[in-house]
């Protein structure tokens, strides 16, 4: 095989390499007697360590995936029931962070 070949193969091999973390519940104040379940909901964010140290959106992806989450239900103010969850991912130039959240909307009666 050429050396050219393998470089190929190594570069598609490593762009698609990641890893898993477990899903971890997050413990929210109860629905109080004002408020009420809207809707299931969920979004994400991601950040990228550009060259191992060059941030880009990186520090912002958990508040971003809790407004977009929010915001996909109309009249909710905050989640409860949140459950969030990260995927890491390396290609030859960054590290990638996708922060997944998933929660339950509430809003007001």
């Amino acid at each position: 095989m050429k050396k050219g070949t393998v470089l190929f193969l190594c570069v598609v091999f490593l762009g698609s390499v990641g890893c898993n973390s477990v899903p971890l519940p997050i413990d929210t104040g109860p629905v109080g007697p004002d408020e009420k379940y809207l809707d299931s909901t969920f979004a994400q964010g991601t950040g990228i360590l550009l060259f191992g140290f060059i941030p880009i959106r990186q520090n912002t992806r958990f508040e971003r995936a809790y407004e977009k989450a929010v915001a996909r239900v109309p009249g909710a103010t905050r989640l409860t029931n949140v459950t969030i969850e990260e995927k890491w991912f390396w290609a030859l130039v960054l590290n990638g962070y996708r922060y997944r959240l998933e929660g339950t909307a509430v809003g007001p009666k």
